[in-house]
């Protein structure tokens, strides 16, 4: 920029994602197939080097190895390919209406058979669109219903009345959805976005649905942890046993476990499927429907179904939750009854550790007054003998007054050197303990 400014390293990529993933220019009459395959997160690559070939094969510069989508034009065919999440879409066109009736002539005819045979992943939408021009003959109610391979179909004028369209939200015997557009004033630009949402509003509704089975498989074993929560809860009140608690927590345990093994596995698809619910309905609104009378249109129809389906799915995603709720809460009050347990052993713990320091005591004090007689009499005995010996030396000295004399002398300094003794002892315990 000619101001000098630094710029961040990400503005050109963010302002160019607007412009991302153009709509394809329609001009009717033109056939469109439309493929969704799910390959997995880890199938940008093979898919990506899947649409790089077809371009090499027609000798068309090939599209950049981190680019998302794709546009070429391969003279009887063009190809338009986006990559998403998890899913990636091929949308082919030809020019011109089907030779006969409408989905007579399938767009896809005109690609390799070989390299749409060996599209990576698994199909999830296969649609034949069929757009007629503003001059072909009207489509009355009868001969609309023998287009599609059910009789069960919705439409509506969209875009402000722009185009008529109609699909069919099923397949036919060869696989493909049937939808069918028809111009009442559509500009090449208005004509791709128009096809590119009804397409879109199909592969959304599917992906979203994905999550249902899910919903279903899940259903009985949440029930059965539900019962057997119930059960344990009830149990934790007459626990008599620490083995009761300790078994209790184990089985409390495993539940959680399986409830979070439940969630690991469902929680992904849960949520994408809210996330591409939101995506159809804003399709839906996007396209402007105009109620055509005696036909649903594209929302109504969806919704009878698909609202259930996400309902169904939020219910179980809602179920879990709880669980995990209601596991932690029966946890936390089995801990705490344990450490209300634990707190009362620990209090007779104490109280017999304070029974016994007293005990302890008396017999301490009762060894130190034995002792101190002991070492008194000992000691008196060895005063006698000297005692003794100083009478046979002839000296004026009663050995028994002398004795008796000095007993409670030494008694006394005994006792006190005893329990000098024991302070000392204590003063030295307090030091090393700090």
């Amino acid at each position: 920029m000619s101001q000098g400014f630094e710029e961040h390293p990400l503005r050109h990529e963010l302002i160019a994602e607007v412009h991302a993933r153009p709509f394809a220019e329609l001009r009717p009459p033109e056939r469109v197939a439309y493929f969704a395959m799910l390959s997995g997160e880890a199938g940008a690559e093979a898919d990506h080097r899947h649409v790089a070939e077809l371009f090499k094969r027609f000798d068309q510069p090939e599209p950049d190895g981190a680019s998302k989508h794709a546009i070429g034009d391969f003279g009887a065919f063009r190809l338009k390919w986006e990559r998403h999440t998890e899913f990636s879409t091929y949308m082919i066109l030809v020019d011109g209406a089907s030779d006969g009736a409408p989905f007579s002539s399938p767009a896809a005819q005109a690609v390799p058979e070989d390299w749409l045979a060996a599209l990576p992943g698994q199909l999830m939408i296969g649609l034949n669109i069929e757009i007629l021009a503003k001059e072909a003959e009207e489509i009355g109610p009868g001969k609309l219903a023998g287009l599609f391979s059910v009789d069960n179909f919705a439409g509506g004028a969209v875009s402000g009345g722009t185009a008529l369209a109609w699909m069919d939200f099923a397949a036919d015997s060869q696989g493909y959805g049937r939808v069918l557009v028809h111009d009442k004033g559509l500009r090449p630009r208005q004509a791709g976005r128009i096809v590119q949402r009804l397409c879109e509003i199909e592969t959304y509704r599917v992906m979203a649905l994905l999550a249902l089975p899910l919903a279903r498989s899940h259903g009985p074993e949440l029930s059965r942890v539900e019962e057997r929560l119930t059960v344990i809860t009830g149990r934790i009140g007459g626990i008599k046993q620490l083995e009761d608690e300790r078994r209790l927590l184990q089985e409390l345990t495993e539940l959680s476990a399986n409830v979070e093994r439940i969630a690991a596995a469902t929680n992904y698809r849960f949520a994408a499927a809210r996330a591409y619910y939101a995506l159809v309905r804003m399709r839906g609104e996007q396209l402007r429907t105009t109620r055509v009378e005696g036909y649903q249109t594209f929302l109504e129809f969806m919704d009878r179904r698909l609202a259930p389906a996400m309902q169904t799915c939020d219910s179980v995603a809602a179920r879990i939750g709880l669980l995990s709720e209601r596991i932690a809460r029966a946890l936390q009050l089995l801990r705490t009854r344990v450490d209300i347990e634990l707190e009362a052993q620990n209090q007779k713990v104490l109280l017999s550790m304070d029974r016994r320091a007293q005990l302890q005591l008396r017999l301490q004090q009762t060894v130190e007054g034995l002792s101190a007689v002991a070492i008194t009499y000992y000691l008196v005995g060895l005063i006698g003998y000297l005692a003794k010996a100083a009478k046979s030396q002839h000296l004026p000295v009663d050995p028994d007054l002398v004795s008796g004399i000095a007993v409670p002398f030494i008694l006394a300094f005994v006792w006190m050197g005893v329990r000098r003794i024991r302070r000392n002892a204590g003063e030295a315990n307090v030091k090393s303990a700090g």
